[in-house]
């Protein structure tokens, strides 16, 4: 079985040309940036969002603790517990 690839970022990486921040990519198709609480706002999706305008990535994730998935343009916010279980179901796989 083949694994995940995840990239961890040490802090004050850049992996855009924006020059925004994210947390972890995995493999070369999905950046993640993660919050610890329950309401993300638009300025906690900043770096997401500067990320999918150069559209270099197939996904956008923000995985919080709040208790619904959301979709604001093309970002998608998850409760972590989602966020898990399809991350070891391998979604996120590419």
């Amino acid at each position: 079985m083949k694994g995940i690839n995840f990239h961890l970022l040490p802090s004050g990486s850049r992996p855009s040309d924006s020059g925004f921040e994210v947390d972890f990519i995995l493999g070369d198709h999905t950046t993640v940036e993660v919050k610890a609480k329950e309401n993300v706002s638009a300025h906690d999706l900043r770096s997401l969002r500067a990320l999918a305008e150069e559209k270099k990535l197939k996904r956008y994730l923000c995985v919080s603790l709040g208790p619904r998935r959301r979709n604001l343009e093309n970002l998608t916010i998850l409760p972590l517990r989602e966020f898990l279980e399809a991350l070891w179901s391998r979604e996120y796989s590419s």
